[in-house]
C-alpha cells in the first residue's frame, strides 16, 4: 500500500473510525459512502457491495472492528445443537457440490449448531451426479441429494428451492456454505420477523479470512449473498430464486430486487459474519463475464414484478 494511500487513510478515515469503534460501529463506512441508521442497524446507500478502504490500508483497523463486532455478537461453534426441535422456526438452507469445501462445510455447519434463541433446523442440499458428502454430515442435519448430469454446471438457486420445498420452518436462510454466523443471528431474524419484516438482510460486515485464516483479507459491506432470510410465504410469494441462474454469481441481487417490489424488507444490517476461505470459484474468475453475471444485467431491464410474474408461472423471465 502506498504512502500517499496511508496518509490519506490516516487524515480522512481513521478519526471517523475511532469514534465510530467505541461506539456505533454499524456506522463505519467508506468515505465517500452514506449509511442510513434505524437505531438499530445500518442501511448501505449504495447499490452493490464494497470494501472497507481502511481495513485494507491499516490490518489493525480490520481486526480491531472484528473484535469490537463479535464482543457484541460472539459466535458459538458446536458439533452439535443443545436441542434439535420437531417443529423448528428457522430453517438454514445451504447448497453444496463436491469434496473441495467439505471443511468449509462443516465449519459453518458448527456455527449453525451453536445458534440460540429460536428453535431452527438445517437441510444441506448435495448437487451433484452422485452423493459425497452425506456420510461426512453430522446426524442433527437433514440431507437432501439432487442428482445432476456428470460435469454440469453448479446451480445454487435449485438447491435453496429445493431446500425450501421441504423446510419445517416458517423462516427461512439461504446460507453460503463458507459463511460462519453469531449465535443470535437465527433469533435476531425471527424477532424482525414477528415485527413485520418479510424479507431480512441482517449483515452488516463480512469478515473474509485469508488462506491462513489467521489473518482478514479484507471486510466486505452491502453484499446481498451470502445469508439472506425471508419467510416461508413471501419466499414462495416472488417465485423463490431464479433457477435460469448457472454458475457463479447474480441470483442474491435478482432476488433481492424481487423482494423489495413485494414489501416490507429489512434492510439495516447489524450482525457480523465471518467468510471461510477457499479456492476462487472458475466463474467468479471470469468476473462480469461469467454468464450468470450477464443473465443478472440483462435481467436489471426487466421490471422485479414482471419477473416474479413469470416465475410464479414456471417460465423463464
Amino acid at each position: 500500500m502506498s504512502v500517499r494511500h496511508k496518509l490519506g487513510a490516516l487524515v480522512h478515515d481513521w478519526p471517523r473510525f475511532l469514534r465510530h469503534i467505541g461506539g456505533d460501529w454499524t456506522l463505519i463506512r467508506n468515505r465517500n459512502e452514506t449509511v442510513v441508521s434505524d437505531g438499530r442497524g445500518a442501511r448501505c446507500d449504495w447499490v452493490f457491495g464494497s470494501d472497507l478502504h481502511i481495513a485494507k490500508v491499516y490490518p489493525l483497523a480490520a481486526r480491531m472492528l472484528m473484535r469490537r463486532a463479535f464482543r457484541d455478537w460472539p459466535m458459538v461453534l458446536r458439533d452439535e445443537p443443545e436441542r434439535v426441535p420437531d417443529a423448528p422456526e428457522v430453517s438454514f438452507l445451504i447448497g453444496h457440490r463436491g469434496t473441495s469445501r467439505l471443511a468449509n462445510l462443516q465449519s459453518t455447519l458448527r456455527s449453525i449448531a451453536g445458534q440460540s434463541g429460536v428453535g431452527t433446523e438445517c437441510i444441506v442440499v448435495e448437487q451433484s451426479a452422485m452423493p459425497e458428502i452425506r456420510d461426512a454430515l453430522p446426524s442433527w442435519v437433514r440431507y437432501l441429494h439432487t442428482p445432476v448430469a456428470p460435469g454440469a454446471d453448479y446451480c445454487r438457486a435449485a438447491t435453496f428451492n429445493a431446500a425450501a420445498r421441504i423446510a419445517r420452518g416458517s423462516i427461512l436462510i439461504p446460507h453460503d456454505n463458507d459463511m460462519l454466523a453469531p449465535a443470535r443471528y437465527a433469533a435476531e431474524v425471527a424477532d424482525r420477523v414477528r415485527q413485520g419484516a418479510a424479507f431480512v438482510d441482517a449483515k452488516r460486515f463480512i469478515f473474509y479470512l485469508d488462506e491462513t485464516e489467521k489473518r482478514i483479507e479484507t471486510v466486505v459491506q452491502n453484499v446481498k449473498g451470502g445469508s439472506i432470510a425471508a419467510t416461508k410465504e413471501a419466499y414462495a410469494a416472488i417465485g423463490g430464486f431464479d433457477e435460469d441462474f448457472v454458475g457463479w454469481g447474480g441470483e442474491d441481487l435478482e432476488f433481492w430486487e424481487r423482494a423489495r417490489v413485494h414489501g416490507n424488507v429489512y434492510e439495516f444490517g447489524w450482525l457480523p459474519f465471518i467468510h471461510t476461505w477457499h479456492a476462487p470459484q472458475e466463474g467468479k474468475l471470469q468476473g462480469s463475464d461469467a454468464p450468470a453475471q450477464q443473465r443478472y444485467e440483462a435481467m436489471r431491464n426487466v421490471p422485479p414484478a414482471e419477473r416474479t410474474a413469470r416465475l410464479r408461472e414456471g417460465k423463464r423471465p
